[in-house]
């Protein structure tokens, strides 16, 4: 079941472009709707681009799904920054951007501590649930912070499915098109 924290990991063949091969942490699932962000689709914008505050960081910032993709949205695994909201697996979303950016700077919090998102994937009311009923998502609970933070973008999708093990193992191998097999 879907809940604060968990995986979704695209099924091998969602004809969605948005949500292809991707994986989405879940940051917040309720009766009133769900979202998350896409862990490994990265763009080819940085940081410092986007946010006079960063200038010079070249940190790529990551598409965090189809919705307001104007908004700048950061999850982190520091517990040095305040205001953030525990998402689960010593993970957290948002806080102090100001803070972030002056610890980024000091090194008090490392590339491989943060990732940033212009927008994010969201669901309403019940149309999550409806989804995984289709087989459009695999929900895990299974993963480790280094999954998420170690910027192995092109094998995430694989290595998501190979830790659930068994015939989600499988699906790793599949092919982008089933034509190719």
């Amino acid at each position: 079941m879907p809940e604060r924290g968990r995986l979704l990991i695209s099924e091998p063949h969602l004809p969605d472009s948005n949500f292809d091969r991707t994986v989405v942490l879940l940051c917040d699932h309720s009766e009133e709707g769900s979202f998350g962000f896409v862990l490994n689709k990265p763009s080819m914008i940085k940081l410092g681009d986007l946010v006079n505050e960063a200038q010079g960081m070249e940190l790529n910032v990551n598409v965090g799904g189809p919705v307001e993709q104007n908004t700048l949205y950061f999850l982190h695994r520091s517990e040095l920054i305040g205001e953030t909201e525990t998402v689960g697996h010593g993970v957290y979303w948002g806080g102090n951007f100001k803070e972030v950016i002056t610890q980024m700077e000091e090194g008090l919090v490392e590339e491989n501590e943060i990732l940033f998102f212009l927008g994010y994937s969201g669901w309403s009311a019940g149309q999550l649930l409806v989804e995984i009923e289709q087989n459009t998502w695999i929900v895990s609970d299974k993963y480790d912070v280094d999954l998420i933070f170690g910027g192995h973008h092109n094998e995430m999708w694989k290595k998501a499915l190979k830790q659930l093990g068994g015939r989600y193992a499988l699906y790793a191998k599949y092919p982008s098109d089933p034509r190719l097999n």
